[in-house]
């Protein structure tokens, strides 16, 4: 893992804890993993926690399985050094895999190693990414992306997200499922890179925040009657006046909000690790957010996620169907 001045603490302790916890299907450590800079010794982080590196140059000869750039404003700074960039076009070809963390894809993308492939960066530069170097096809909606040997993630714990994919890959799902159980994490988040919540992205749009107790409550409370009359009694109002405010304040209506809030609990519950207990049935998850049927939540999801409840289930959960 490459790091630089001020690079983002948790851009590498949040990979470096998944690659560490990994094991072979011998018991033996997945990993060794190696913290390099450009010079060497103690780099301080964003955090102000000092981590140590070894020097660029103690990598030379090495056999090199993964090479991540790690992330954080100061990324776009390191960009610019030369001797990392000499280093990288030298180094990355012996590599097996490549890739960054966050706004690391910047110091890839710089040094021309992006070129002719789709990457991601963290949500709030993906629109710079992509005008600052057009040869890149960014998916900013991703995650993270697998483009042949080239792995780049979205923001901060999306490297976690990443590293867990790469365990998948090198040591099979049942490793990843237990890495993803121990560190409570998904084995797959559920979601695009937009990385909000239908809720929290309600909340972000109001400035006020006017509703966002209400939100709670709903969240809360998504098997209860959540009809405009109820909403409007929970907070002291009639019908017609919450429904014109709520709109006002959110930009969508009150059966708009439900719906979404109660797709994000479902989502929560099909991207579940179902291990050691049973798996709950889409029938089941309907009834447990409150859609009341199977084919109430399906036109939800087709709504919101432009897929069934299974297909979602499917590709973020354990990867067994529902019943």
């Amino acid at each position: 893992m490459v790091l630089f001045p001020a690079t983002k603490l948790l851009d590498v302790t949040g990979p470096l804890q998944v690659f560490n916890d990994a094991r072979a299907a011998d018991g033996a450590a997945g990993y060794q993993v190696s913290l390099v800079s450009e010079q060497g010794g103690l780099i301080t982080t964003d955090a102000g926690v000092r981590l140590e590196t070894l020097p660029l140059s103690a990598m030379d000869g090495a056999v090199i399985d993964i090479l991540l750039v790690s992330g954080g404003s100061s990324a776009l700074v390191a960009a610019e050094s030369a001797g990392l960039q000499d280093w990288l076009t030298q180094t990355l070809p012996r590599a097996s895999r490549y890739g960054s963390v966050c706004l690391g894809a910047f110091i890839l993308a710089h040094g021309g190693h992006l070129d002719g492939r789709r990457a991601v960066t963290h949500w709030s530069r993906c629109e710079e990414l992509a005008a600052r170097y057009p040869g890149i096809s960014v998916e900013p909606d991703a995650i993270y992306t697998v483009d042949g040997a080239v792995w780049t993630s979205a923001g901060v714990t999306a490297g976690i997200d990443m590293a867990l994919g790469m365990i998948e890959r090198d040591l099979g799902r049942v490793e990843a499922l237990r890495l993803a159980r121990s560190l409570v994490l998904y084995l797959k988040r559920p979601g695009g890179q937009s990385q909000f919540s239908a809720s929290l992205e309600r909340q972000t749009g109001s400035a006020t925040g006017r509703f966002d107790k209400l939100d709670a409550w709903i969240r809360a409370h998504v098997t209860a009657d959540l009809s405009v009359s109820r909403l409007a009694a929970q907070v002291a109002m009639s019908e017609r006046s919450f429904a014109r405010s709520y709109r006002a304040v959110t930009g969508i209506s009150p059966a708009r909000a439900v719906e979404m809030m109660r797709v994000d609990a479902a989502c929560d519950l099909l991207g579940r690790v179902w291990q050691d207990i049973e798996r709950p049935s889409i029938k089941q998850v309907a009834a447990d957010v409150g859609f009341g049927t199977e084919e109430r939540m399906r036109r939800a999801f087709q709504r919101q996620k432009g897929v069934s409840p299974s297909a979602w289930q499917a590709h973020f959960g354990d990867g067994q169907f529902p019943d």
